[in-house]
């Protein structure tokens, strides 16, 4: 998931052409090409819709994936093998639920749908919503930032790292100088991170394949109660809808296909999601069984412990050279990536609830000003989070996947039900499963106050 913008400039009805598309930040991620079966695209049309569908892949496999392995195999055999199950039909069912959300609006983005079906408020809470699912994940990386260079640096480098304090706030320093250098060079930035790391959590775990083990295996023999086998899922499946989550750009996705195929957006999208969302499961699931098979139970829940990522308990754990080094710095780069998409996203979203709170006053702030108050509310809170250092996949459980499933599971589902225009969608079997899913992932939120 990257920022929070849901159509790119210039996106209203014309045809753009392959500059225009690159300039708007188009090509910010990408790694797989769509077939598109339709000759009467023109070239640029053809090339948006690859583009479209890489961005799904793309977007995707980000830094949430460091921390799916911990928690989706700290359970053992069998929770692991229901999540890899479950994982396509979720992905896939959640997003083309989203997706024919926004087709059923007569134009427009998500919060324009949403304004059209159900009034400005609902559009408001909407925008609110899109702003509380982003800045938790904020967080979540400037943790998973600080403890990863801090370990990098006691673990590999062998020197003591600065009090948590100077450390993430000389990192959470640095990232805002990137910010500083303008939207167009984070969008870039990433476009070109979004390869390599791909790539490198392939090769990495392809090399972990010498190392699998049967401890893993072990633990199916073993047996589980059910109760701890059902509260193991219970607190992994807002594990995956964050990892798996690409909310944002489905909505700029559904708007180019809708002005691309018109009245057959629905067919293509599900197509091309379908492709996408396959590539996503396997390289991510892949990339899942490897790590866990190279470690036991014990290892993962001593990762979780240490709140880490897997790549740098992988550095701690295997001693070669390859592993050691490129592991931590493949999670840096990752988390990196993943913090400045996000803080596109947290920062729009910020800005966007205090314009529309003075608005409704009748006061207004200069840009200037907004931009400063925004950069000061992130540093402050990104350093606070980074130097108190709460669990992250704590915050993942209680925040991030209950609010991405009120947004991405329940809200497409509800609508079903109440928008003419969508109930051709209701009565399938996968909707129930949506829905169930994503009251799962919402009541993990009781797990917090749970004694």
């Amino acid at each position: 998931m990257t920022g929070m913008r849901f159509m790119p400039k210039g996106c209203g009805g014309r045809r753009r052409n392959p500059d225009e598309v690159k300039r708007d930040g188009w090509r910010e991620q990408g790694v797989l090409a769509v077939a598109v079966d339709d000759h009467r695209l023109t070239w640029p049309e053809r090339e948006m819709v690859r583009q479209l569908g890489e961005k799904l892949y793309g977007t995707a496999i980000g830094a949430g994936t460091l921390f799916l392995p911990i928690n989706a195999g700290v359970g053992g055999f069998w929770p692991l093998i229901v999540l890899a199950i479950l994982a396509f039909p979720m992905t896939f069912f959640a997003h083309r639920g989203l997706t024919r959300f926004v087709l059923s609006g007569k134009s427009g983005d998500i919060t324009e749908v949403v304004e059209e079906h159900f009034g400005v408020g609902a559009g408001k809470l909407i925008t609110l919503l899109y702003f509380f699912a982003i800045f938790p994940i904020l967080l979540v990386y400037s943790v998973a930032l600080t403890n990863t260079l801090g370990s990098f640096m006691e673990h590999q480098l062998h020197m003591a790292p600065p009090p948590r304090a100077i450390l993430s706030l000389v990192l959470i320093l640095g990232l805002m100088a990137i910010v500083r250098c303008g939207q167009g060079v984070i969008v870039k930035a990433m476009s070109v991170l979004v390869y390599p790391f791909v790539a490198a959590l392939l090769l990495l775990a392809f090399s972990l394949i010498p190392n699998w083990n049967g401890a893993f295996f072990a633990s199916a023999s073993e047996g589980m109660p059910l109760p701890l086998f059902f509260k193991t899922l219970w607190l992994a499946i807002p594990v995956m809808v964050f990892s798996f989550n690409h909310s944002p750009i489905i909505s700029a996705f559904a708007v180019d296909q809708k002005r691309v195929y018109g009245a057959q957006a629905e067919r293509k999208s599900s197509g091309i999601l379908a492709t996408a969302h396959g590539m996503m499961v396997l390289t991510v699931m892949f990339f899942c069984f490897s790590c866990v098979l190279a470690l036991s139970p014990a290892d993962l829940a001593a990762a979780k412990a240490q709140n880490i990522s897997i790549l740098s308990y992988l550095a701690n754990h295997f001693q070669t050279p390859v592993i050691a080094y490129a592991a931590p710095l493949i999670a840096l780069v990752a988390i990196t990536k993943s913090f400045l998409g996000h803080y596109i996203g947290a920062s729009e979203g910020f800005q966007g609830l205090i314009v529309k709170s003075l608005r409704g006053r009748n006061r207004s702030m200069s840009s200037k000003w907004l931009e400063r108050c925004t950069a000061l509310f992130m540093v402050l809170t990104c350093w606070a989070v980074a130097t108190f250092n709460p669990s992250i996949l704590g915050m993942i459980e209680t925040m991030g996947g209950p609010i991405i499933a009120c947004l991405l599971f329940l809200m497409p589902m509800y609508a079903i039900r109440r928008v003419p225009s969508l109930r051709q969608y209701s009565g399938q079997a996968s909707n129930v499963f949506v829905v169930v899913i994503g009251l799962i992932a919402l009541s993990a939120i009781v797990f917090s106050v749970m004694p």
